[in-house]
Formats: structure tokens, sequence, C-alpha cells
């Protein structure tokens, strides 16, 4: 299992809205947040992965879909509150 690759399984929705993230991440001085080089490395390697597979990033209406994903991703307002009191 020492060799064994992680995959992780992403629907369209995730997808976009973690790859805007990363990216506005990559373009910020994190050196407060990302005290360790090696971490970068996943990082880009994640975000090149998600570019590459999502060519929904270059339409000229990614701004709105990039808004539809995240409405979908997020909890309805009495679904969260749910959430944390179970999570207790």
């Amino acid at each position: 299992m020492e060799n064994a690759e992680i995959i992780i399984k992403l629907n369209p929705d995730e997808a976009m809205v973690l790859s805007d993230w990363l990216e506005r991440v990559q373009m910020t001085d994190l050196s407060r947040l990302v005290d360790d080089e090696a971490v970068w490395a996943p990082i880009r390697r994640l975000a090149g992965t998600l570019d590459k597979s999502l060519p929904g990033i270059f339409a000229a209406d990614y701004g709105e879909r990039l808004s539809s994903a995240r409405r979908r991703l997020r909890p309805a307002s009495g679904d969260a509150a749910n959430d944390h009191a179970t999570s207790d």
C-alpha cells in the first residue's frame, strides 16, 4: 500500500468551486498559512488536474456557472444548524 495512489472523486460543482478556490489560494501570499513548502506540490498538482478536467473554466459565462455551483453546494439554511447540532 506504500505506493498506492489516492483517488478523490468530486462532482462537477465541487470540482469547479475547489478549482476556483485553489486558484485564489495560489495567487495569494500564504506564507502564514502554508508553512511547509512541500504542501505546494500537491496543491499545484490538484489545481492542474482540475484545470484540465474543467473546460467550463474558460467559458464566457464562467462566473455565472461558478455562482450556480456555489449555490448548489451550500446547505439549505436549516441544514447548517442541523448538521452542527448532530456533529457535537
